[in-house]
């Protein structure tokens, strides 16, 4: 299956401090790939990996799992692991979920980022997900939901509903387990988001037993908003708080 060239992983080692950064659902490492670029000029390891499904078709993504897609960044931890002093997850969207199974499974973890997170959704729709999946295959996706004009995800236009059931199983397994987390955690939220509810946010905050967590909200941005107006912040913010709870020199 060809893969978009946007979409390939990015794997940069550059220091002691390493990152795993998870892209969301139906997008690709293109959305992470200036975040990336950025941790790694501040002397950051980094990992991008493609998930399962993504930066190909999302039919291909319709035949993956939630266990196929952290089995990935799983494998991402586990390589900065090997050769980093300390390990940092971050993530977008469903990608912020991923990162935090990973500190909920690996205690050896020393801080969570999180932009726009996804752990849940309230639209009435989402309960029609279990029995439309077996009468369509796809429904047509939000997709792009970037303020900052003439910018590109690099995602699908469609939601593949399998995979999209499958989300909401890992979802679950999360919010059971997110008193486990005792990271110090960041968390972005868009004020305007036109992919994930408000829901989300407050569950994870209200759920993790980390001591030290902060939620900072962003007004010029939509749901990727690691492509969008508010990319500075969220690139500049990350990484002091990296340096902060990872203490590494080489971040700074």
């Amino acid at each position: 299956m060809t893969v978009h060239p946007l979409a390939r992983p990015v794997s940069v080692d550059a220091g002691d401090t390493g990152v795993v950064l998870c892209h969301g659902f139906t997008g690709s490492p293109a959305s992470m790939t200036p975040w990336a670029d950025y941790l790694v000029e501040r002397g950051c390891s980094v990992r991008v990996p493609r998930l399962p499904g993504h930066g190909t078709t999302w039919q291909e993504l319709n035949r993956t799992r939630w266990t196929d897609w952290y089995a990935e960044v799983d494998r991402a931890y586990e390589e900065l692991r090997a050769r980093c002093e300390r390990v940092v997850v971050a993530g977008l969207s469903m990608g912020g979920c991923l990162a935090l199974r990973l500190a909920e499974h690996h205690r050896d973890i020393v801080a969570v980022v999180l932009v726009n997170p996804a752990v849940n959704l309230e639209r009435k729709d989402m309960l029609l997900v279990p029995l439309l999946r077996h009468v369509v295959p796809a429904i047509p996706g939000i997709g792009n939901d970037i303020r900052k004009e003439g910018i590109e995800e690099t995602g699908y236009d469609r939601t593949p509903l399998h995979a999209l059931h499958s989300q909401t199983h890992m979802w679950k397994d999360v919010r059971e387990n997110l008193s486990s987390v005792d990271q110090p955690l960041l968390l972005f939220r868009s004020v305007t988001d036109h992919v994930v509810d408000a829901s989300s946010a407050p569950i994870i905050l209200d759920g993790v037993s980390s001591a030290s967590k902060r939620e900072v909200l962003l007004h010029n941005s939509f749901h990727v908003a690691t492509l969008d107006h508010d990319m500075d912040l969220i690139f500049a913010e990350s990484a002091d708080f990296i340096a902060e709870h990872a203490g590494a020199t080489g971040v700074g």
